[in-house]
């Protein structure tokens, strides 16, 4: 028997360890369909919480391994790795999962050395991987209406069937075919050439399923997202039909929880999404599917190159400073950058470690479309003439024990990213009458939202939300939320006597998980006229009973719909 070179077998088992991990992450996104068909809303919860924490545990079963079974003098010698990454390279080429399989060697690096080890002889900080580089395999399937687009609808509903019947497929393919038409131009509908092709797989997430794909002619393409919704005791519905690309990639926002989707060939299926929806970065699509950490490893490249290739400098994010961290960002760069300060605002009762367990906490949660995906880095090195002095100089005042200045690079021992909004409080400064009440309408929703999900954001100050380009109002404040059945929503007490009500100190006890919605108004809005309309909009949010009743649900164990998208009606 040939006995292989230690980089051979190191690499061998790293790979074997990345297997164990695919395997897993398969066998819960498979689970997805059996899950949506006996409408297990609760599992479906527990499922995407459990596949996100399965990459760091799957990764530190695999160093202890590589541990057990390799010498440090081996294993542990950093001048080693080279051979050991091109050993992986060889094993890595014949699969389809190639570039996941990249990221999955860096994390198990990473995990085996200190940070200050990085280069890109020792890991893939940029991708060895050609852009195509595999025979074609189906993904998807084809439907040419020719004309009769009732016929096409009833041929894509025969082949997305589930084990739960269509509760109404007459009523739903009149439904679409309504919407498709009213969707398209008319002479598309018409056109022998419109082609409808949808990915053969179809995508979970929370209470919904959805197919997913595009419609083109010759000369023009829209996308197609059909959301498929289980009612209980009835059967399955075909909710809506949409081809708007704005609502198509909010249905992809980086504030939704991730997609389950069988996918056999990753790189092709991010191509297909680049291809429905051009204006998401590959990073936030590899995202959305579950594959966080391959958005990770996106994010990172496109963000060295950005700062390679511009004059962009970080500057200190526009808005009110906060208490808890510190934002910067690139001007240039869709993208906040969050440390935690050394010291806290004394009003503020939480400590870094509390602080750092809500961040994590928001990973695993149902984000319902209100909250940003963050991720969470490690020692970012960035060269010192890509800071503004101003803002470098307020972080080291601010932050000093998680950045540093080191000769010509600042290191950054800790933060977080955030996809950048406009702070509400600033949008409304500039907002119209109607943009008022529309995003004054949607932070409310968005409130009752988190509530819904089980999370109570703690600090709804207006600065703690922000505005997506697409108008959506989204928390990213995260030191305070906490779950809503954990608050003790309460009414304010009467006064006992005239004078209680001058008082500086309550006249009432005031536990530390006290909530008093009736004091919302006052806290929340500074201008009279956006207080006033709120309550119009949404009083019922000042009204303790408000709250406990949906505690109530979610105690009972409902799960409630939030959708993603307007549900249409034809």
């Amino acid at each position: 028997m040939i006995q292989q070179a230690p980089d051979t077998e190191i690499a061998r088992e790293i790979l074997l360890g990345f297997d164990d991990y695919r395997e897993h992450f398969r066998l819960i996104t498979e689970g997805a369909r059996t899950r949506f068909e006996r409408a297990q809303w609760q599992e479906i919860q527990q499922a995407s919480a459990a596949r996100i924490a399965l990459y760091e545990q799957k990764v530190g079963e695999t160093c202890r391994h590589l541990r057990a079974t390799f010498p440090e003098q081996t294993l542990l010698r950093v001048q080693f790795w080279p051979q050991i990454k091109s050993a992986y390279i060889e094993l890595i080429d014949p699969r389809f999962d190639d570039e996941l399989s990249e990221t999955w060697y860096n994390s198990i690096f990473c995990g085996l050395f200190s940070h200050d080890c990085i280069s890109d002889e020792t890991m893939f900080i940029h991708t060895t991987r050609p852009p195509s580089r595999h025979e074609h395999v189906a993904q998807t399937r084809r439907y040419r209406p020719m004309g009769d687009l009732r016929g096409m609808l009833e041929g894509i509903l025969d082949d997305y069937a589930f084990d739960v019947p269509y509760a109404d497929r007459g009523g739903d393919l009149q439904k679409l075919e309504a919407q498709l038409q009213a969707s398209l131009p008319d002479w598309v509908c018409k056109d022998p050439e419109l082609t409808v092709e949808l990915f053969a797989s179809v995508l979970y997430r929370n209470k919904g399923a959805y197919l997913l794909g595009r419609l083109f002619t010759r000369d023009e393409q829209w996308p197609l997202v059909i959301p498929l919704l289980h009612l209980e005791g009835t059967g399955i519905v075909a909710d809506a039909l949409i081809t708007d690309e704005a609502e198509v990639s909010i249905i992809f926002s980086f504030t939704r929880s991730y997609f389950m989707v069988e996918v056999p060939i990753p790189a092709e299926f991010i191509a297909f999404l680049r291809c429905i929806l051009p204006g998401k970065h590959i990073a936030e699509l590899y995202t959305s599917i579950g594959f966080y950490k391959q958005g990770k490893s996106e994010f990172y490249r496109a963000l060295i190159n950005h700062l390679a290739t511009t004059d962009d400098r970080f500057v200190m994010a526009p808005g009110v400073r906060g208490m808890v961290m510190s934002v910067f960002t690139l001007p240039g760069f869709n993208t906040v950058f969050k440390v935690i300060k050394d010291r806290f605002s004394p009003i503020k009762s939480v400590n870094r470690t509390n602080v750092v367990e809500k961040y994590r906490l928001v990973k695993n949660v149902d984000r319902v479309g209100r909250m940003a995906d963050t991720q969470e880095f490690a020692d970012f090195r960035f060269p010192t003439s890509k800071f503004d002095p101003e803002c470098l100089a307020e972080l080291l005042e601010v932050a000093p024990s998680t950045v540093q200045v080191q000769g010509d690079t600042v290191l950054i021992r800790h933060s977080w990213t955030e996809r950048r909004m406009t702070p509400l409080n600033i949008y409304l400064e500039h907002a119209s009458e109607q943009q008022t009440r529309e995003v004054l309408e949607d932070y409310g929703l968005a409130i009752k939202q988190l509530a819904a999900a089980n999370i109570f954001p703690g600090d709804m100050l207006l600065k703690n939300f922000g505005v997506t380009r697409h108008g959506r109002v989204v928390f990213y404040d995260y030191d305070e939320i906490c779950f809503l059945t954990e608050v003790n929503f309460r009414y304010i007490p009467e006064p006992r006597y005239p004078e209680d009500e001058m008082a500086s100190e309550p006249w009432y006890s005031v536990g530390p998980n006290d909530v008093f919605p009736e004091e919302f108004p006052r806290f929340l809005f500074a201008d009279v006229q956006q207080r006033r309309l709120f309550a119009k909009l949404h009083g019922e949010l000042y009204d303790a009973n408000y709250w406990k009743g949906l505690q109530d649900a979610i105690r009972e164990g409902k799960v409630i719909d939030v959708f993603p998208y307007r549900r249409q009606r034809a």
